[in-house]
């Protein structure tokens, strides 16, 4: 049985690394319904967290998230670690401004969250046996990680952008004010990429593996494992004699009415106004039922973020047109143990509750709901589709038509023995088919063989911790100045020479490296006739091979760290015939790089050869710089990558390395802790990073902006770790 699964002699037990890395996020009483960063993924990431720490086969669980120093928040959100249960623990670390930031302002931040990860798990006695990140956000930190240290990746994406965009669209929303509000094409374009290196996708429901994440181009492996509902906290009324909750009792001029009960997110997806409006135009429901909706906390409509406050003040507008006060409440208030009250509450008046958003990639409500025997009322897409297939214990609506929605509540609340039924039966259901033990058995039995194909992993990253030979006796203690060649290091005699001065005068505390596009050869001939510095580290062919001191030593231990996966051969063919694509000479070609020319008359070349790769599942990173040149390369290979790798070995921070570049394919490795000079003279693709933090914009050009940068940040200075 899954249950009983066991590892092969010799495994260890796991260490599960999770990362959710926005909203709220604490072990005891956790704030849900704050905004809409507080929802349903908070307690599917704890109660997760919380059951696979009770396996026998686990031995620690990390949940990442961020830090918040923020004095209107409570003080455990600064807290660096907060025990959930023995062997799970939460784990924050600091990204961005101090304060509390909603999801869509932090994605700038992430890069600077890999490297606080990446120094966080080389810390530890051992690495993670699997990443697992949750929402797009943590799915883009955990690719960078999984990349940089091989380790599986398991993602659960809860929403998806593509699907988002859709529903809001159809909700009449215009494409420039939802990309002001949502930034849905930087998300969407990230997930694509999360998909197609990720090993597994976890999805909650038939319909998000098949229609939600059949709608991107990627095609991982999708497994459907249900989540859980704890069955501790939601259970039937016991008593006869439950009285209403007391947020509730101003609002309603005839209480014993069957509620209609709603509980989510002051959100547009969720479709509140709809359900209002359909209650208002339904002459039965008026006279026979009340309306309950629990939206979150709030003080006072101004404190809410401009999305919620939008949505709340149309549903007061709304009570307001339809003088709807005495039947609709909408409390200001409520504290997480008052939940469950208001789902038994409403059972025990025979009322219903309804999920009528335009999306929902599960609904851990309609799971409350059902386990405290009220039927549902759900919009017919995503996880509302198998819920109520699996428990009977409702209907589905078409949640954009009103005629539908008031249908299916006036069914509910009319015939008693259909309500009944479906009462019990849901009760049943969810019993069956919605138990976390249930979900974590599945899951490890899942990632038990999950491991068992990446038995050289071990071996791989065994590397790690092994010194860089021939690198201790240079290295020393010293900090790395790295620079691209052409058009960063190359450009100014003058200036060149300056910075050759200022290399010999801190050779004892700096080290000089490049990190070029250029094979070896071709480096240190451009590198000999500019009369340059000679380098002590190489990373060459867009960081896809490394070479240490005078005698060149390439580094064997990086080229096997990056082939994992990497098909060359399949890669050239699938790419042959892309219009406006040419292979480079050969001299540009290597084991791990293949070059290639773009037509600058074909613009689109370079995304239809993406697509080409994720049709295939081959995975393969493309690099496209000064809008001619496309390289791609193994996954884990690329001018960022080798620093990490080296870093990691050495056991120095990434702000031990002033970096400096000038174009696309420096992009990676100016993002994150690394001290990144942006010189003047740079191509236009690296201006979507002057918003970054330690992302610094010369106005010199060429060496000129390396040493302008060398002076704005005082290097060398001493190691933060």
């Amino acid at each position: 049985m899954m249950g009983t699964q066991k590892w092969r002699p010799g495994d260890r037990n796991l260490y599960l690394c999770m990362l959710s890395v926005h909203g709220r996020i604490r072990a005891q009483e956790p704030e849900l319904g704050i905004d809409p960063d507080t929802g349903g993924q908070i307690t599917y990431v704890l109660d997760l967290a919380r059951t696979l720490a009770e396996s026998p086969l686990v031995e620690r669980v990390d949940l990442i998230t961020r830090q918040i120093v923020d004095p209107a928040l409570p003080s455990i959100y600064r807290t660096e670690r907060e025990e959930i249960v023995p062997k799970a623990q939460i784990v924050r670390l600091p990204f961005g401004p101090r304060k509390y930031l909603r999801k869509e302002s932090l994605w700038k931040y992430l890069d600077t969250l890999v490297d606080r990860c990446w120094n966080y798990l080389r810390a530890q006695e051992r690495l993670p046996d699997f990443l697992h990140s949750h929402y797009a956000d943590a799915g883009y930190v955990a690719m960078q990680l999984s990349q940089l240290l091989g380790i599986p990746l398991l993602h659960t994406g809860h929403s998806l952008g593509r699907i988002k965009k859709e529903r809001l669209l159809a909700a009449g929303r215009r494409p420039p004010s939802i990309e002001r509000e949502f930034q849905l094409e930087q998300r969407i374009a990230a997930e694509e990429q999360i998909l197609q290196q990720a090993t597994l996708v976890i999805a909650s429901t038939n319909q998000e593996a098949t229609e939600q994440y059949g709608r991107y181009d990627a095609h991982p492996p999708v497994m459907v494992i249900p989540p859980g509902v704890d069955l501790t906290r939601f259970g039937p009324p016991s008593t006869s004699t439950i009285s209403e909750p007391a947020a509730v009792q101003k609002f309603l001029r005839h209480p014993k009415r069957p509620p209609i009960l709603a509980i989510a997110r002051p959100d547009e997806r969720k479709n509140l106004l709809q359900l209002l409006d359909s209650f208002a135009q339904d002459p039965w429901l008026r006279a026979h039922a009340n309306l309950v909706l629990v939206l979150g906390q709030r003080d006072s409509l101004g404190a809410l973020p401009r999305a919620a406050q939008r949505v709340l003040t149309r549903l007061l507008f709304a009570i307001d047109d339809h003088d709807l006060y005495g039947s609709v409440a909408i409390p200001k208030h409520h504290e997480a143990e008052d939940i469950p009250t208001y789902y038994r509450w409403a059972a025990r008046l025979g009322g219903v509750f309804i999920n009528p958003a335009l999306t929902e990639p599960f609904g851990l409500t309609l799971l409350e709901a059902a386990a405290s025997g009220l039927p549902i009322v759900a919009t017919a897409d995503g996880g509302p589709t198998d819920i109520i297939a699996n428990c009977h214990n409702g209907r589905l609506v078409d949640p954009l038509d009103p005629s539908d929605i008031q249908g299916a509540l006036r069914e509910a609340l009319q015939d008693r023995s259909l309500w009944l039924k479906r009462a019990r039966s849901g009760l049943r259901g969810v019993q069956r088919h919605y138990g976390w033990k249930n979900h974590v058995d599945t899951y490890l039995h899942r990632l038990s063989k999950i491991r068992q194909r990446y038995r050289k992993r071990e071996r791989r990253l065994a590397v790690l911790r092994q010194p860089v030979p021939g690198s201790s006796a240079w290295l020393g203690g010293r900090e790395l100045l790295i620079s691209d060649i052409d058009n960063t290091l190359i450009g100014d005699a003058d200036a060149l020479a300056r910075l050759g001065d200022w290399l010999l005068e801190n050779r004892h505390q700096v080290a000089f490296g490049i990190a070029t596009g250029r094979t070896l050869k071709g480096a240190l001939e451009v590198l000999r006739a500019a009369n340059a510095p000679t380098p002590e580290l190489f990373i060459t062919d867009v960081g896809s091979e490394i070479y240490f001191g005078k005698d060149h030593t390439p580094d064997a231990a990086w080229d096997s760290h990056i082939r994992h996966l990497w098909q060359r051969d399949s890669i050239v063919s699938t790419l042959r015939g892309i219009q406006g694509l040419r292979l480079q000479e050969n001299s540009a070609q290597r084991a791990c790089k293949v070059s290639y020319y773009v037509n600058p008359e074909h613009p689109d070349s370079v995304r239809h050869a993406e697509q080409a790769l994720q049709e295939k599942n081959l995975r393969a990173q493309m690099i496209f710089s000064h809008g001619r040149f496309l390289d791609v390369l193994p996954v884990q290979a690329s001018k960022g990558h080798a620093l990490h790798f080296l870093a990691y070995r050495w056991g120095k921070s990434m702000q031990s390395f002033l970096v400096a570049g000038d174009s696309g394919n420096d992009a990676e490795m100016l993002r994150g802790d690394t001290l990144a000079v942006i010189v003047g003279n740079h191509s236009p693709e690296l201006e979507e990073l002057r918003d970054h933090p330690n992302c610094y914009f010369a106005h010199g050009a060429y060496a000129a902006g390396i040493l302008e940068g060398i002076a704005h940040y005082g290097f060398p200075i001493k190691e933060q770790e």
